[in-house]
């Protein structure tokens, strides 16, 4: 087991790191339990219960916690109001009260719907989060930012929440397909972009072996990543900063989603393109050189195959206005300068945003 310290401006977490730590689940969540006598609700999709939802549920019984589970759809369309909605009244009915706990066993989904309801429900009762995707063990999980989609724009209803605990097992991603576990490693990629050469030159030199799903190089991976964005969030809780870092190829990603029904693309494949089209404005403003930016696009090909983008240009621009990185009717671009480091832009040329999506709107 290793213990990950977040230190957000409001309340510290640990990010525990451990395979098999599924099964004592029960037993760290009582430990942070802020009342013994709380009632846990976990929140998980049929998909995730049917792996690992007999594994949770043993170890609260171990931990003779009193639970429910509830469960929501996984996927991207299922990530609005009346999902959040219907948990609501469901756990009303079933006697939730201001001393219960949220349980969000699942995928990015999964844990930021959850989130959002642990955060307005009876005005905000704690969750804990169980993260069972690649992307949401390095990402979606940890510093608090929870919320909901809509037609607009992706995230655009939400709160932050930061979670009691978050348990993330390695063990849990064997069940996950390969296009899963490489939109995880999209993530995992962009972590060492903005902040980790280290973590970059790892992932640039062993894609062969991590994509065998090599469990020591994997193990590494997780760890970095969950570090770097452990030392962001503490830093900045609430993205006022730093932590806007963290939206390298989230800007065009996130509009690649929108445009395309969110029925497309996996998050991580999005963020995926959107980190090179990033990295294309990157270079073109000449923020970084174009030795810096092959090394980092050649670096996001070797986990793909990413799916096309069917989206075309004009219809990915018309999403961007909507997000919520534009501010004052300005765009804001995260842009690497070197591995390992990235600063903010605004004011991008309109016809060098054109010439990055038409660049993966256009690819093979």
């Amino acid at each position: 087991m290793r213990k990950i310290k977040v230190k957000p401006g409001t309340r510290g977490y640990d990010v525990i790191i451990g395979g098999g730590s599924l099964r004592h689940a029960g037993r760290e969540i009582r430990r942070v339990l802020p009342q013994h006598d709380s009632r846990v609700f976990v929140i998980t999709s049929p998909r995730v219960r049917a792996h690992w939802g007999e594994a949770l549920e043993h170890s609260l019984r171990s931990a003779k916690l009193s639970y429910h589970v509830l469960e929501m759809n996984d996927g991207e369309s299922a990530k609005k109001l009346v999902t959040v909605e219907l948990l609501a009244e469901q756990m009303v009915n079933a006697g939730a009260d201001r001393k219960s706990v949220v349980v969000a066993l699942g995928g990015g989904v999964v844990g930021d719907s959850a989130g959002f309801l642990a955060a307005m429900f009876m005005r905000g009762i704690p969750v804990v989060q169980i993260p069972t995707t690649l992307l949401a063990q390095v990402d979606a999980s940890i510093g608090g930012k929870t919320g909901v989609n809509l037609r607009a724009g992706k995230n655009l209803i939400g709160a932050f929440h930061q979670p009691l605990a978050v348990l993330v097992d390695p063990e849990v991603l064997r069940t996950l397909d390969e296009r899963e576990f490489r939109s995880g490693l999209f993530e995992a990629l962009k972590c060492g972009v903005i902040r980790d050469d280290k973590l970059f030159s790892v992932m640039e030199s062993n894609a062969g072996n991590i994509l065998k799903w090599d469990r020591d190089a994997l193990a590494s991976i997780i760890q970095a990543a969950i570090e770097v964005k452990a030392q962001v969030v503490s830093k900045d809780e609430k993205e006022s900063g730093l932590r806007r870092i963290l939206n390298y190829g989230h800007t065009v990603g996130h509009a690649i989603e929108a445009a395309t029904g969110y029925s497309q693309l996996l998050h991580g494949e999005a963020v995926g393109w959107g980190m090179i089209a990033a990295t294309e404005i990157a270079r073109d403003v000449r923020v970084c050189s174009a030795k810096t930016a092959e090394r980092i696009k050649a670096a996001i090909m070797a986990y793909g195959p990413l799916p096309p983008v069917t989206a075309n240009t004009t219809e990915i621009i018309s999403r961007l206005a909507a997000d919520k990185k534009t501010i004052s009717g300005s765009l804001h671009f995260v842009l690497p300068e070197k591995i390992g480091k990235v600063k903010i832009v605004s004011n991008v040329p309109n016809e060098v945003i054109y010439r990055s999506i038409g660049a993966i709107t256009n690819h093979g």
